[in-house]
Parts: C-alpha cells; sequence; structure tokens
C-alpha cells in the first residue's frame, strides 16, 4: 500500500510539472544604465549634483556602442556627452583601465557594483590637471526582448 501511495505521487508529480523550456515567454535581459549624479573638477572647481534620470549612460559591450539620454538644458553646466550614440572601448594599463569614446581617451574609471567613476585627471601616459570627474549611479533594468 505505501509502496502504491509512492508510485502515485511521484506519478501526479511528473504530470503536474511546468515544462523549463517555455517558448510562449518573451526572454528577459538584465540592462544596466549609468546614470551621472556629480560632476566635480575642473578649473573652476565645479560640483553639481544631477537627479537620477537626466543623464543616463548605457554602455553595449557587444557593439562596442555608448548610447547617453541628456535632457539637462544648461549649456554653461559640464555634463559629458549630448544625447547620442558614441562608439567606446576600454584601454588597460597594468591594473589601471581608461575608457575610450570616439578613438580619444576619456578617463580613468574604477566601477562598483553601485558607481562608476571616470576621473579625467587619471590619462594611460600620466596624469592630467583641471579634468572632471563623473560620479554615476548604476541602475540594473529588465528589459523584455522580441522573440
Amino acid at each position: 500500500m505505501k509502496r502504491t501511495l509512492i508510485f502515485a505521487f511521484f506519478s501526479l508529480l511528473a504530470f503536474t510539472n511546468c515544462s523549463i523550456d517555455n517558448n510562449n515567454e518573451t526572454p528577459q535581459v538584465y540592462v544596466t544604465y549609468w546614470h551621472l549624479i556629480n560632476v566635480s573638477g575642473g578649473v573652476a572647481g565645479v560640483d553639481k549634483d544631477f537627479p537620477m534620470d537626466k543623464i543616463v549612460w548605457n554602455f553595449n559591450d557587444a557593439t562596442g556602442k555608448l548610447t547617453v539620454k541628456n535632457t539637462n538644458t544648461d549649456n554653461t553646466i559640464e555634463d559629458g556627452f549630448d544625447t547620442g550614440s558614441y562608439n567606446f572601448s576600454v584601454t588597460e594599463v597594468g591594473s589601471e583601465k581608461y575608457l575610450v569614446i570616439n578613438s580619444n581617451e576619456f578617463g580613468g574609471f574604477t566601477f562598483t557594483e553601485t558607481q562608476l567613476v571616470i576621473n579625467q585627471n587619471k590619462i594611460s601616459n600620466g596624469t592630467g590637471a583641471d579634468g572632471f570627474i563623473y560620479t554615476f549611479k548604476r541602475v540594473v533594468v529588465i528589459e523584455n526582448q522580441p522573440i
């Protein structure tokens, strides 16, 4: 009797399991957006905070494209790049990493789980002066991809 109950349980379990490969679901992709939250430095000693969503960068490693959405309308404030798409790559010298945008070195960078800092005073052939430091906050979004 005990054997029959166990067999019945496992049979019921086998017939009610959901398929792992459900072709009806839209695939989901995690996309990282970097929100510019502060720019500091420069000759004038800038220290400007930006609200979330004002200036957003997205790096696509597969295509080597940086997409910038910049809704800042004050041209007197340093804010990086205008809205658009830019080629990017990363150069490594020793343990240091440098961001190259449209074939121009933009600065050395470091990042953590939640923050990206690009420092224009750190360049691959030494140190710069009066560059800007861009601080970004990481936001990860799940986006549905078309099948």
